[in-house]
């Protein structure tokens, strides 16, 4: 009795979903803030690409019961659940075709608050360099703080699921935030105010500040581009087209700002090549004087058909991720595909020159280095195994492998301080974050700030005074120590803060700040 109570019920929730007409909810209750083609207007983008985060029974939840601290509504007492699951599971397929992004569209959506007035000097008393801001992802705010005091300046709105490290202007005066879903914030620090937005992507994974603050490039996964935007009015300077050697299109994992090589260094997910971009946009392309003619075919230097932002590409064995560069930036490690390895590639002469046993899915982005001993080492955290490895950037040597209590997501440390700190993003011991001796290599402490709660990401004031540790709950808290006691001396109440970001730390590259 039981099985045909079962089965009978099955059938009448496919009766029900057969019925249901998903893309006709979705016209009449969602394309008015989501887009009609899903792709984003006051609300973000309804795509598989975009909703990664969002799986099964979240993104049903999301449209039953709304979203606190943001214009989205509940449905629960408009559609029936059966409807509700239609249209999530609508809403998780790929478009049929990928929509043109190019130009015109992005300078459509360029917007300038016109309320923004730029102030001649901070509207505030605070060490401008000094400022911390604090990304809550809780409801889609920055919290802007006094270094000193740790009062809270300013908090103001972001893009929907903001994504990558925000970008400071060289002097530490602006500020740039990317959401997931393509939009670009530029905000004025001094004077506490927004100064306008563009959507520089579909879905799109980061930003880096070319070293004289002037271009802003933007990592795209749809369309698969890389967005130059002048910083000073956000507008389009030029959408790159991002296809291999092999005229294969390839998203871009990450794009990163390499400084002392005025350039940008690009991830390819889909093909085995790292590109190099001028940050100068009349760069002639240039092979370096010292290669070996036969490499010429391996390092390309291509000139765009438009004259701007020369590129260079790189060819490796296979697609890299995530990638870490030495202080020089002359060396880059690279994940490979498989998690189980990290690959060295010198940029100089565009050949991979070593292979790092690295298994547990290294996560190099968030790799730190420093002096040991004479010498330069790096650290990087593993996502999928309970461990920290710590790499000689000389000779390429694995040092030593620190166990810890869970895979871990974030490093941080600073040049003022003898320790690192290390959280264990995953798994049960997720509330645990461990402070590291960086010349022992020995765990000195592990605190926990709140049992139970993600304790996860750490940035240091300019002085390396005080470490501030995220609470990552919706209830959350930024919990601030004294670096060199570890002691607590104050907490501030955040919703769900993420990322903290040092404007003095940032802009000078400190030791000890993933860049």
């Amino acid at each position: 009795m039981i099985r045909r109570m079962i089965s009978a019920s099955s059938l009448v929730l496919l009766a029900s979903l057969a019925a249901a007409d998903p893309a006709s909810d979705y016209a009449e209750n969602c394309a008015s803030c989501h887009g009609e083609d899903r792709l984003g207007g006051t609300g973000p983008a309804l795509i598989p690409e975009t909703l990664g985060r969002m799986r099964g029974p979240n993104l049903e939840a999301v449209i039953s019961h709304g979203r606190a601290a943001t214009q989205m509504p509940a449905f629960a007492d408009v559609l029936p659940a059966e409807q509700i699951t239609a249209l999530a599971d609508y809403l998780h397929t790929p478009l049929d075709s990928i929509p043109d992004w190019g130009p015109d569209q992005i300078a459509a959506t360029r917007w300038l608050d016109p309320g923004y007035v730029a102030a001649d000097e901070p509207v505030f008393d605070a060490d401008p360099m000094n400022i911390t801001l604090v990304v809550e992802t809780g409801d889609h705010h920055v919290s802007v703080l006094d270094g000193d005091t740790f009062e809270v300046l300013d908090r103001f709105e972001t893009p929907f699921a903001v994504h990558g490290g925000p970008k400071f202007s060289p002097d530490g005066r602006f500020v740039f935030i990317m959401s997931r879903d393509g939009w670009v914030q530029k905000y004025d620090i001094w004077s506490l105010h927004q100064v306008g937005r563009v959507r520089a992507g579909l879905n799109s994974r980061n930003i880096a500040m070319s070293n004289d603050g002037m271009h802003l490039a933007v990592a795209n996964y749809l369309p698969m581009t890389l967005t130059l935007l002048s910083t000073e009015d956000l507008g389009v300077e030029r959408v790159m087209e991002v296809i291999s050697k092999d005229g294969l299109a390839s998203r871009v994992s990450a794009v990163y700002q390499a400084p002392q090589r005025d350039s940008f260094i690009l991830a390819l997910k889909d093909a085995p090549e790292i590109w190099e971009v001028a940050t100068d946009p009349n760069a002639e392309p240039v092979y370096e004087g010292f290669i070996h003619s036969q490499e010429k075919d391996m390092i390309e230097a291509i000139a765009s058909s438009e004259g701007l932002f020369a590129r260079r590409r790189i060819e490796i064995a296979e697609p890299l991720d995530d990638f870490f560069f030495t202080d020089d930036y002359r060396f880059l490690i690279g994940a490979s595909r498989d998690g189980e390895r990290g690959v060295v590639v010198n940029l100089n002469v565009g050949r991979e020159v070593a292979e790092l046993p690295l298994p547990g899915m290294p996560h190099l982005g968030s790799g730190i280095s420093w002096e040991k001993d004479g010498r330069r080492v790096m650290a990087t955290p593993h996502l999928k195994e309970a461990k920290l490895s710590i790499i000689d950037t000389e000779d390429w040597s694995v040092l030593k492998t620190i166990d810890t209590e869970g895979p871990g997501f974030f490093l941080r440390s600073h040049e003022n301080t003898p320790y690192f700190w290390a959280d264990v993003f995953f798994g049960p011991n997720k509330d645990a974050m461990h402070v590291i001796d960086k010349q022992s290599l020995e765990i000195v402490k592990t605190l926990r700030p709140e049992p139970g709660a993600t304790v996860a990401h750490v940035e240091f004031t300019r002085d390396g005074r005080y470490a501030l540790v995220s609470v990552w709950e919706d209830d959350g808290a930024v919990i601030v120590y004294d670096a060199e006691t570890l002691e607590e001396v104050r907490r501030l109440p955040m919703r769900k803060p993420s990322g903290k970001y040092n404007v003095w730390n940032k802009i000078t590259f400190s030791e000890g700040t993933s860049h």
